[in-house]
């Protein structure tokens, strides 16, 4: 369908000048759009194509950017940017060079906040009314669209907490469509249902107990009834709080239906919605697929193993485990902090606990990770997915500083496999029995080998705690690599004309570190090269330097790694090459020793 109003629309001052009569046929258009592109260039779908009524009421009725307006997570955000001057370069969205997959603030004035993490726009938006209070400015708005399983984290509470004694002019909208990536869990999520079917009497409202105006739930597909209720609210000074209620995936009927598959389905046709089946035959295993299945092996066989994860039971693929042992395998909503020290708790009563969280997603639970885990020195297994650089949601979950900042914590065990076997076998191993926790780091994506199941699968092997491998000897260089980049290494060495020059060296343990192995790597190599898909501020190139200034060595070391930047989006290959991680950057450089 050709667009007739959205072409026209470059800013909210130009939606601002339609009727509201109008404006159903503006959300047609803005969806049509978002498939059209989405179905060619992927991204997530289905949460944007549910808040499209929503985004343009608030555009429609608030004098954005002058009102300051704040979106949790961002994965929502398609249509802002779309009517916020970003229509015509939208299809550049999450590649090299285009525009974010999430709101930024070095992205455009409507932008207020950055997120790719949830629950912080309650907080940020809290934080922007009591500024302009401060600056003598009562009449701004300041509003935060947060959804069902957003709202239910910790910080999120902290930020109702705060603003239900404030006299901040803060609109917090509940965008309640019953799902995050996966269908929200928990009490909080039975209390909204209760409220949506007039089950809770309105004098038991927790909202309005938090000294909030609180209004709704209403219809959020209903754009003449968002407008008229974001007008009457508009007028009321301080804390209030609309519950809305719509469908994540509207307008689409496989998104509806099938809303965990379609909230990022990859390419698909724009017309019919049917996802393009991919070639998967004969590929190796994703590596979350190998931790879920490998740790629902162990759980057959051990009755102590526990599985958590925060809100990503398909992400991480614990919802293996989940389907078969339901009583064993805990989805604990977006709740980071809480899912390690539920581990912790768990741990002192003997459980075996592998708590699964992306490594971007950790760094929300830092001071549960030193504090309730490994000061007291409890056994829980942490498994960080997606660590490494992730590619197209770019700099907000790229799992690049797990490395840095765990290995400054006693106590931790800290390894990262080279490849999906060795990834089964440290899984296996910490059941065993380890006298420390653990955090194993894997990245997002497929391993190498292809028939892994058939041939490996449960063929367990015991790993020794802090060994390194010699993968290749070499007369001239060591390469020092840790986790799944040694296969660019490898691949690396391969096409050089003179790969007898180079040692390559597999030290999965960033810590302990083999140090026996490290005496003599630097008392035979006049050169070292280390490598890693993490900072090297802090990380495993680090770990090395300081063996070596602990121990006055003089081999010259070269450190390969993340640059002190935050890294953009595109595809992980893309961002390798500008880290100078890939195999043919790699291999330039081996040629030269």
């Amino acid at each position: 369908m050709k667009s007739k109003l959205l072409q026209n629309i470059n800013s909210p001052k130009d939606l601002r000048l339609l009727s509201e009569d109008q404006l159903p046929l503006v959300a047609k258009e803005l969806r049509d759009f978002i498939i059209d592109i989405i179905s060619v260039k992927e991204g997530h779908l289905g949460a944007s194509l549910g808040v499209i009524e929503l985004t343009i009421a608030l555009h429609y009725v608030f004098d954005t950017p002058n009102d300051l307006l704040v979106w949790d997570v961002g994965h929502q955000a398609y249509g802002h940017k779309i009517l916020t001057g970003r229509r015509d370069n939208f299809h550049t969205n999450r590649q090299l060079g285009g525009i974010s997959g999430f709101p930024k603030r070095s992205e455009s004035n409507y932008d207020t906040f950055g997120v790719g993490h949830s629950s912080t726009s309650i907080s940020a938006a809290l934080g922007m009314a009591i500024a302009s209070n401060l600056k003598g400015d009562f009449e701004k708005q300041h509003i935060a669209v947060i959804g069902d399983a957003s709202i239910a984290s910790g910080m999120a509470f902290e930020g109702l907490n705060h603003a239900g004694v404030t006299e901040a002019n803060l609109l917090v909208i509940l965008n309640d469509n019953a799902i995050g990536i996966d269908p929200s869990v928990g009490a909080l999520k039975k209390y909204l249902t209760a409220v949506k079917e007039g089950k809770n009497p309105r004098q038991n409202n927790m909202i309005k107990s938090l000294n909030f105006d609180y209004s709704g739930p209403i219809d959020g597909h209903d754009i003449f009834a968002v407008i008229k209720e974001l007008k009457r609210l508009q007028k009321i000074k301080g804390p209030k709080f609309l519950h809305i209620t719509t469908t994540k995936g509207k307008g689409l009927k496989q998104a509806e239906e099938d809303q965990v598959k379609y909230h990022a389905p990859g390419k698909f046709d724009a017309s019919t919605g049917e996802i393009h089946k991919k070639i998967e035959e004969n590929l190796p295993p994703k590596y979350q697929d190998v931790f879920g299945l490998t740790v629902l092996d162990l759980a057959r066989k051990n009755e102590k193993i526990i599985g958590i994860t925060p809100a990503m039971p398909s992400g991480s693929s614990l919802n293996f485990m989940m389907n078969e042992f339901p009583a064993r395998a805990f989805d604990v909503g977006i709740a980071e902090q809480h899912a390690v020290t539920l581990a912790a708790g768990m741990a002192t009563q003997g459980m075996i606990v592998y708590c699964t969280i992306y490594s971007t997603f950790l760094q929300r639970a830092y001071d549960q990770v030193i504090h309730d885990v490994a000061l007291q020195n409890l056994p829980v297994i942490f498994c960080l997915d997606r660590a490494g650089l992730v590619g197209e949601d770019g700099s907000t979950h790229h799992g690049v500083f797990d490395i840095a900042y765990l290995r400054c914590i006693p106590n931790l065990i800290v390894y990262a496999p080279r490849n999906e076997i060795e990834l089964q076998n440290i899984l296996y191993t910490a059941q065993l029995g380890l006298q420390h926790p653990i955090a194993i780091r894997y990245p997002r994506g497929r391993g190498v080998i292809a028939n892994w199941q058939t041939e490996h699968f449960s063929k367990y092997k015991k790993i020794e705690i802090g060994k390194s491998i010699e993968i290749k000897t070499g007369s001239n260089v060591a390469v020092l690599s840790n986790g799944t980049i040694s296969n660019n290494v490898s691949l690396a060495v391969a096409k050089i004309t003179n790969p007898d020059n180079i040692a390559h060296y597999d030290f999965p343990f960033v810590k302990p570190l083999d140090e026996n192995q490290l005496h003599s790597i630097f008392k035979t190599f006049k050169n070292i090269i280390t490598i890693e898909d993490g900072v090297i501020k802090g990380g495993f190139g680090n770990a090395i330097t300081e063996f070596a200034a602990a121990h006055n060595y003089t081999s010259k070391i070269k450190v390969l790694g993340i640059p002190d930047e935050f890294i953009e989006h595109g595809t992980v290959t893309e961002l390798q090459q500008y880290c100078k991680i890939d195999v043919k950057s790699l291999e330039i450089l081996f040629s030269t020793y």
